[in-house]
């Protein structure tokens, strides 16, 4: 009796302690509404020190931006003029937010807003109608984005700090580009389509030097995706590229998988899923990868229904929610950037459609 009694408490005491472990473990989560979000709060970029921007709605649906601090200090502000809307794209490590905002005419401006809250504003002149959108901004405050010409055709472009605006001249970029993240390096990433309506990936190094390359065959490059949130391509300091790719399937020509690569700066691939599921379809979406090689994003699984996902350098992948996230049509967890640490910064939607920010701590 003596034994058994020995026994079964170590068989507890070892429980208690995976149970203690696992807790102590587990990833902790905090949602967030920037003050006077009465229609949703965005994120749309995380910089390295964990502060974040996006935008958020009024009660009238109008659009102003906000910057939360890491201590989760929430500023509004607004670009002045901005009769229709800021709506702030990308932060960067020292605080400088960039993006676009609609005047009176609903013509779209750039804006760059400083840490200590100056704005200063730009146009893009090649940009017919003021149709651009932007990207990303690095460390020096470069800027890179898209705008849309007389034809309606996509180009990428980069502003310099000091303001000069040149576009990205890819020679088989017969029907577009888009620049669509930039390094501390200056290195850009991006993607554009050729000639046979087919797209593929590009580099351009800080001195324009062009790279061009394409995901493992079949495949096709995807900077953006039905059911996904933001842009799919995202570069280290050292350049390493995350991004999707679509896959069709054979003989089925509406059918196929949005799949998940990542390229070395040997330009050598490897690809992966962050889940499979049933009835229907692979659609996995890394929207950051940081410089220790961790990847973040989301997948909508046979319901449509949006997960997260986490795969650190060695290929162990973690599925997440976050508390609270709707299990309706493209309701759930969609993970949006991820700083060195590990930190993951998203949008969490609702049963209500209500659209809030969320930080996942590891």
């Amino acid at each position: 009796m003596k034994t058994q009694r020995i026994l079964r408490n170590t068989f507890i005491s070892v429980a208690v302690l995976l149970a203690l472990t696992q807790l102590l473990t587990a990833a902790s989560f905090i949602t967030f509404d920037a003050p006077g979000a009465v229609n949703g709060t965005f994120p749309s970029s995380i910089n390295p020190t964990g502060t974040i921007t996006g935008y958020f709605n009024d009660e009238n649906f109008v659009s102003h931006g906000f910057v939360r601090a890491q201590n989760g200090t929430i500023i509004t502000f607004d670009v002045p003029g901005a009769v229709n809307g800021t709506f702030p794209n990308a932060i960067n490590s020292a605080g400088v937010v960039t993006g676009i905002f609609g005047d009176e005419n609903f013509l779209a401006h750039g804006f760059i807003r400083a840490q200590n809250g100056g704005i200063t504003t730009f146009d893009v002149p090649e940009a017919t109608g003021g149709f651009f959108f932007l990207s990303g901004i690095n460390p020096v405050g470069t800027i890179v984005g898209s705008l849309f010409d007389e034809n309606f055709l996509q180009t990428g472009f980069v502003r310099a700090q000091a303001g000069n605006i040149i576009t990205i001249d890819i020679p088989s970029a017969v029907n577009g580009s888009q620049a669509v993240a930039i390094n501390p390096r200056g290195v850009i990433a991006g993607t554009y389509t050729d000639a046979d309506f087919v797209s593929h990936g590009f580099l351009q190094a800080s001195n324009g030097a062009l790279t061009t390359f394409d995901p493992p065959a079949p495949g096709f490059m995807e900077p953006f995706a039905p059911f996904s949130f933001g842009p799919l391509l995202s570069i280290t300091p050292q350049g390493v590229i995350a991004g999707t790719y679509f896959e069709p399937i054979p003989g089925n020509p509406f059918g196929g998988n949005f799949r998940v690569f990542v390229r070395a700066t040997d330009g050598t691939f490897t690809t992966f899923d962050a889940a499979t599921y049933e009835p229907c379809c692979i659609w996995s979406f890394p929207s950051g990868i940081n410089s220790a090689g961790t990847i973040t994003g989301s997948f909508n699984d046979g319901f449509t229904i949006n997960h997260g996902f986490v795969r650190t350098s060695n290929g162990s992948i973690t599925t997440f929610d976050v508390p609270g996230a709707g299990t309706g049509f493209n309701q759930g967890t969609a993970p949006l950037g991820i700083t060195p640490e590990g930190v993951i910064m998203g949008l969490c939607i609702d049963a209500n459609y209500g659209y809030h920010g969320f930080l996942r701590f590891p």
